[in-house]
């Protein structure tokens, strides 16, 4: 593979599109009927993974001044470093996009390529361009966007969307604010120096940490719940138990701290707490364990 195609891919956020792969993959195994199919199992994934890709694709595109001017990204991403030209990224955004709702409209049905281009549409240009500089709320609105993996996903297999989706939806979009908060108290520096409007820099360290720890609080007693909403079993209920557990004691920890080592680890463990909350969904579907077994 050559440097280019690296470059190119590198557009797409290759490790925020890994947990949409594995949230979207949950979704399709929960709804269970793709299991069958699994070369249409495949192509719907891939459709997704390309959606996120981009998404994440225009961002970059959208935000490549910004990015030159942050320390977290001018030496990392392919566009500030002229890796990429300009119009090529462009161009890769909008065809990999077309082509990701394409295929699901020809391998799925209409309800999911739908949802797919507002997905595109949502994240890429709605955040990137308007909230994200312009509200404190950037994060939490825009969370939508990296949510939405298992409901379309379902939509593709089902043609409709149900509870359990909507569940999941509901577990990524409380976990993007405490996820990306931690990273912004860490990085405020690049925020202030951008006049991004994030919590830390409007609202101040202290509220930032007790913003992280209430929404982890609405997290986990979320994924606590559905069990008992017919939205997860006896593997996914002590997953979400013991994930869910060390998650409060980190968030209450940084609260506690306030320094960025306690920021960071907050950051760095919720990577892992959503990475393996929805293996455990996967789990827990495939084994079928009741929670009252």
């Amino acid at each position: 593979m050559s440097y280019a195609v690296l470059d190119y891919i590198q557009l797409t956020k290759p490790r925020i599109v890994l947990l949409v792969i594995v949230t979207a993959v949950a979704g399709l195994v929960v709804e269970g009927s793709l299991l069958h199919h699994p070369g249409q199992f495949a192509l719907v994934l891939t459709a997704i993974t390309m959606t996120a890709g981009s998404a994440n694709a225009f961002n970059q595109y959208f935000e490549r001044d910004l990015d030159a001017t942050m320390a977290r990204t001018r030496l990392k991403r392919p566009l500030p470093q002229h890796r990429v030209p300009e119009r090529g990224a462009l161009l890769f955004a909008i065809g990999v996009g077309a082509a990701s709702v394409i295929l699901l409209a020809l391998v799925a049905n209409a309800l999911s390529a739908i949802l797919a281009f507002a997905t595109i549409a949502f994240y890429g240009f709605y955040y990137t361009l308007w909230l994200k500089p312009r509200t404190v709320h950037n994060i939490v609105i825009g969370g939508a966007a990296g949510a939405m993996g298992p409901v379309i996903a379902w939509a593709a297999a089902s043609g409709t969307v149900a509870l359990p989706p909507v569940l999941m939806f509901l577990v990524i979009f409380l976990w993007t604010p405490p996820h990306f908060w931690a990273l912004a108290l860490c990085v405020q520096d690049d925020y202030r120096r951008t006049k991004i409007p994030m919590l830390p820099i409007v609202k101040g360290e202290a509220e930032t940490y007790r913003q992280i720890e209430l929404y982890t609080i609405g997290l986990v007693g979320l994924t606590l719940a559905m069990p008992f909403l017919n939205s997860g079993g006896a593997i996914f209920g002590a997953a979400a138990l013991a994930l869910g557990m060390v998650f409060l004691w980190k968030a209450w920890r940084a609260k506690r701290a306030q320094t960025v080592t306690s920021a960071w680890q907050v950051f760095g463990y919720s990577i892992v707490y959503l990475f393996v909350l929805f293996v455990a969904i996967i789990v827990d579907a495939v084994w079928h364990i009741p929670l009252h077994a």
